[in-house]
Parts: structure tokens; sequence; C-alpha cells
């Protein structure tokens, strides 16, 4: 069994089963963020001009249409941010979109209508079949992998390319940025939630309700032809600008009176039992470690803060009972049930069919072409 060994730099660990230190003990996602993102990361002039110059399109090819953008807005602080600065700053319209899986929280719905409400918008939902999503969930708990999360993501992601492409939207506004999530989840941990091969093998042995209306997507749907076919483009603006979280949560509290989660992600029950208390309990996987690391290597917290933050558990022990009766109610399977899927054995997505050859080789394209940068999974 391989050594425990943390990075001296930010926060990750051999928790990691493929991280990799160097002479220093500095760890892979370190040396790779300083030498691949960094380097090619613009957030002063130069990124202010880019962005001026992306945003000046989006308004002239949207000139005459109800919206010139769109916006997935789960609630959370980059997607609530990223709606204020494409009112406010950039004057853009968009078509503010939410996928309401089943697992929103009422802190999540109070920050969406205060968000939509003050911006005088619309907000256009739609509700995933709740039969669908149950069965697909516990299909995934079940399988005994650790990105059981997978049935809700997709369908965030699926729904809002297929609206986007259905009205003709060319750009889709996206809150992802290096700022705060440039050290990624270990993929054993968190895998392609695109992936429709391993989704249909877990599906054929493990659902037992058909998937007439849920949403589904390819990773060659919306990366390839969606992108390069029909021309639909993903802007992630806050990576041409600082992007402090502190400051975002800042004004997001004083001008729409939003309200801060626990974690990062946890606008959603599901996702706050799942990454709070599943996969670190299960899986001995606290993906805490890659959001203070990310902060730690964007200079937004202290890598004794963050160890100070680890020693405490990601969820509250005095309530997760209510928590875990709560999800084996919401998914219909009984409390004991739900615990037989927490300690049966443990499987990965190496355990079932996948494409992850075709994704890596995907990933090394769009690279090559600089299409993407280059984040170590």
């Amino acid at each position: 069994m391989r050594t425990y060994q943390i990075c001296t730099n930010c926060v990750m660990d051999t928790s990691d089963t493929r991280i990799v230190f160097d002479d220093n003990g500095v760890c892979d996602h370190c040396n790779d963020f300083n030498n691949n993102i960094k380097p090619n990361w613009h957030t002063d002039g130069r990124g202010k001009a880019e962005l001026t110059s992306i945003i000046e399109k989006i308004k002239k090819e949207g000139k005459g249409k109800d919206f010139d953008c769109i916006l997935g807005l789960s609630g959370g602080v980059d997607s609530s941010y990223m709606l204020h600065i494409a009112v406010k700053e950039f004057g853009l319209r968009p078509l503010v979109f939410h996928v309401d899986g089943g697992w929103n929280s009422e802190l999540a719905v109070h920050n969406i209508q205060m968000l939509v409400d003050k911006l005088g918008l619309d907000l256009y939902t739609e509700v995933i079949n709740w039969e669908e999503m149950r069965d697909f969930q516990l299909a995934f708990f079940k399988s005994g992998v650790p990105h059981i999360d997978i049935p809700q993501d997709h369908a965030f992601v699926a729904t809002l390319y297929n609206f986007a492409y259905k009205y003709n939207i060319k750009y889709i506004l996206n809150g992802g940025n290096i700022s705060t999530e440039c050290v990624r989840n270990p993929m054993e941990y968190l895998y392609y939630g695109t992936d429709m091969t391993q989704i249909k093998d877990i599906i054929s042995q493990f659902s037992t309700v058909e998937m007439k209306t849920y949403p589904f997507s390819s990773i060659f749907r919306h990366k390839f032809f969606l992108r390069y076919i029909k021309g639909l483009k993903v802007i992630r603006s806050l990576n041409y600008m600082p992007y402090i979280k502190a400051d975002a949560l800042k004004l997001l509290e004083s001008e729409y009176g939003w309200k801060p989660y626990p974690q990062k992600h946890f606008e959603s029950r599901f996702t706050k039992f799942y990454e709070g208390f599943w996969l670190p309990e299960r899986f001995g996987f606290d993906t805490r470690r890659v959001q203070y690391s990310s902060l730690i290597l964007t200079g937004q917290m202290s890598r004794e803060v963050a160890l100070e933050l680890l020693t405490k558990k990601a969820y509250n022990p005095e309530t997760i009972e209510d928590e875990f009766n709560y999800i084996a109610t919401k998914i219909r399977i009984t409390p004991e049930e739900l615990r037989g899927y927490f300690t049966m054995p443990k499987k990965f997505y190496w355990d079932y069919k996948n494409q992850e050859k075709v994704f890596n080789l995907g990933a090394k394209v769009l690279k090559f072409i600089g299409a993407e940068k280059s984040i170590k999974r």
C-alpha cells in the first residue's frame, strides 16, 4: 500500500491514487497549473480586450432576437455571479435557464429567484421526469461506482445544449472558471459525465424504468457536432477577468440578498450528501481538497487555513442521519437498503464499459488545436 503523502504546496494528497510528486514534494496538479495553465491564463488588459471582442460579437449576432445568449443557472456562486456581470456589466440579454432534477435545496430556489427578480428576467425551468431520474439515480447506487452524481449532472448539461440547439442560440455562458477550479477532481472518483457507453451499460444492468424523456447527449454531440458543425460556442467569461470568490460572494449578498452554501456544489441536496458524506466516507476522497487547492494556487486561500478546515467533517454528524433518511425516502428505498449500497464492494468506471481512450484522444486533439487548455485529471 502506498505511503501517505500530501503536497507541500497545496492540500492534494495520496487519496488521489494517481497523484505524482516531484523531488520537492510538489504534486503534479500544482506543476500542471504553473507550467500549462497559468502562462495561458490572461485576466489583465489582454483578457479584457478578448472578452470585449466576444461580447460585441454576441450582441451583433443577437440583434433582432429575444435573446443573444443562454445561461444555465444552478444557484451556485459561479453561475450567479456570471449572470450578474452578463446583465449588469456586459449588457447582454441571456435566456436564463434552470434544470430541476428534483434535488434543489430551498436555499438554491431562494437564490435563483432573488437573482432573476432583481434583474427583471424571466426564468425558464426544465423539470426532469422524476420517475426516470429516481431510477437512474438508483441504478448508479446499485453499480457501486463513486460517480453517482452523473444522473443529475448529465441532465443539466444535456438539457442546456438541447435547449440552445432547439432555439438556435449560438452562445452559452458558462460559469466554469480557472480561478476556483484549476485543480480537477481525480477521474477515478468523478468520471466523465457524458460517456454514453458507460451510462448505457449501467442502465442496462441496473435500471428498471425505460428512459423515454430523460435528456441524453453524447460527448460527440456537444463537443463536436454542436460546436464545430452548428457553431454553438461556450464562453467562460470569468476566465478573462480577475475573479475572486470572496468578492463575488459579498456582491451577491449585498445586491441580491443571495445566501451562501456551506460548500461548493451544495445547492443540490443530493450533491451535498454525495460530496459531503458518501464520497469521503465510502471512497476516502474529500472534494474539498480539490476546491481548496484551486484557491491556494490562485492566491485566494492559505494552505494553513485549508488544512485547518480539513480537520472538520464536510457533513454535520448531528444531522447526517436525517440526510441519509431523506435520500432513501426520496428515491423510495429503505435506509437499510441505502446502507447496503454504502457497504457493498467498491467499483470504479473501469469495471464497466467505457470510452476513456476516446475521451483521452479527443482531449489531446482539442489541446493540440488550442481549443482547450490542459488541466490534469
